[in-house]
């Protein structure tokens, strides 16, 4: 009788654990659940439009620096909106001339332009989950449920939701190997708003994984043209004044906006001595998780970089453009991971953070939450932590300073979480994938 008892409860489990496996496969795909998410928050996003105020803050001052620039003026110092000077690099211009264009320069069709632009991003968001594997489908809603992120696309028309965009589909395109191309759109993105150089130190690192030398080099070089061509118009006319405003990094921001180190004393946040203390611990996290968490399988950073520099040394020009210019294929989990982490990094690190930045990270809490050894509660407890910190207004002390926890727990998390196989012929799921 025992006997048949065990056998019977070894019956009855196996037969749970075959349902379980079913309903994960089959039950609720991550395609599917995307599509779904895309419909009912299309739905959401015109409800926002069409009954949520709208709130002015940068649109007449934009619509102002395009009005000259279409007048014919190209000296950026005398590019203005009544919010101050023009501050981003060329394709910004280009893309609100274009908005204005379409748009006439009237909110509401505006709005509806960008109430578009956040269900594209969205879709571009969720091909990366997708591809990527490492959300449950059912927190996949996650990216749908910010009133801040909504707030920024269609109520703010803020330049920051076209510079995601373009770096959310660069990303999607270095996941398929597309690295030229990617780095076209990466450039692009730039070019909009500078922040997005935040991947940068991540995306160079992929570069060297993922190609051989003389294929980083083109592929650098193809994105500095795209800046150069941009930029032609001002650099061919007041080339100091261009570079000097669109791509200044020594600007301070008001201390009053700040949703960040709201409890450092003003003077000391609009100091000197603070910036460069972070930009020294930005570096310092940036060189630590390189050599022991993004270069672990290849022995280390300085390892890693050694190799690189014998693989130019042992081939001659002629000998790299004859090769495939492509290495090793980077897993995709690897690649945004990456990527993600250097962005979330900065993050962690600016000195100032505006209420429409929320938007230069949001897309990847889910990730790096499931990235870390956190049970789900917990990693729901600190999403909903983050949110609600961006949500208080204006900002204060203890707000700043619960952010700033939730941060650097979500970094502790992802500090000690395994490392994944960064190539795909050591990933054994690679092969499942395609």
């Amino acid at each position: 009788m025992a006997n048949r008892r065990v056998v019977a409860c070894k019956d009855s489990g196996s037969q749970r654990s075959d349902s379980m496996a079913v309903l994960k496969c089959c039950g609720f795909p991550k395609p599917a659940v995307a599509a779904v998410l895309l419909v009912l928050d299309t739905l959401l996003t015109s409800l926002v439009i069409a009954y949520v105020p709208y709130t002015k803050i940068d649109w007449d001052a934009y619509m102002s620096q395009v009005s000259g620039f279409l007048a014919g003026e190209r000296n950026y110092e005398n590019l203005k909106g009544d919010t101050g000077p023009l501050v981003y690099p060329a394709g910004f211009l280009y893309v609100y001339s274009a908005i204005q264009y379409i748009t006439g320069g009237n909110v509401f069709p505006a709005q509806v332009l960008f109430g578009a632009l956040y269900i594209v991003n969205l879709g571009i968001v969720f091909l990366i989950y997708v591809k990527t594997d490492v959300l449950p489908w059912w927190a996949f809603c996650l990216l749908c449920l910010s009133k801040r992120i909504h707030s920024i696309f269609v109520l703010r028309l803020f330049n920051d939701c076209f510079a995601m965009t373009f770096l959310h589909a660069a990303l999607a395109l270095i996941l398929y190997q597309r690295w030229h191309l990617g780095l076209i759109v990466f450039s692009g993105a730039v070019s909009i708003k500078m922040n997005v150089l935040l991947y940068a130190p991540p995306l160079l690192l992929l570069l060297l994984k993922g190609m051989h030398v003389i294929g980083v080099v083109t592929a650098l070089f193809s994105a500095a043209l795209v800046q150069i061509a941009l930029g032609l118009p001002f650099l061919l006319s007041h080339p100091l004044e261009y570079v000097s405003r669109a791509f200044n990094l020594g600007r301070v921001f008001i201390h009053f906006w700040s949703v960040n180190f709201k409890f450092i004393r003003e003077d000391i946040f609009v100091s000197k001595e603070f910036a460069v203390t972070l930009l020294a611990v930005h570096l310092m996290f940036l060189a630590l998780f390189a050599h022991f968490r993004w270069c672990k399988h290849e022995g280390g950073l300085f390892q890693f970089l050694l190799s690189k520099i014998l693989e130019l040394k042992h081939r001659n020009i002629f000998q790299a453009f004859l090769c495939d210019l492509s290495s090793r294929v980077l897993s995709k989990q690897h690649i945004a991971t990456l990527m993600f982490t250097g962005n979330f990094i900065g993050i962690v690190c600016a000195r100032s953070l505006h209420y429409q930045f929320y938007s230069w990270y949001f897309y990847s809490l889910p990730f790096l939450l499931w990235k870390t050894p956190f049970p789900s509660y917990i990693r729901l407890l600190l999403f909903a932590g983050v949110e609600l910190c961006w949500n208080v207004y204006p900002s204060n002390a203890y707000s700043s300073v619960l952010l700033l926890t939730i941060h650097l727990a979500i970094l502790c998390g992802l500090w000690i979480a395994p490392c994944e196989p960064p190539y795909q012929d050591t990933d054994p799921s690679a092969a499942k994938e395609d």
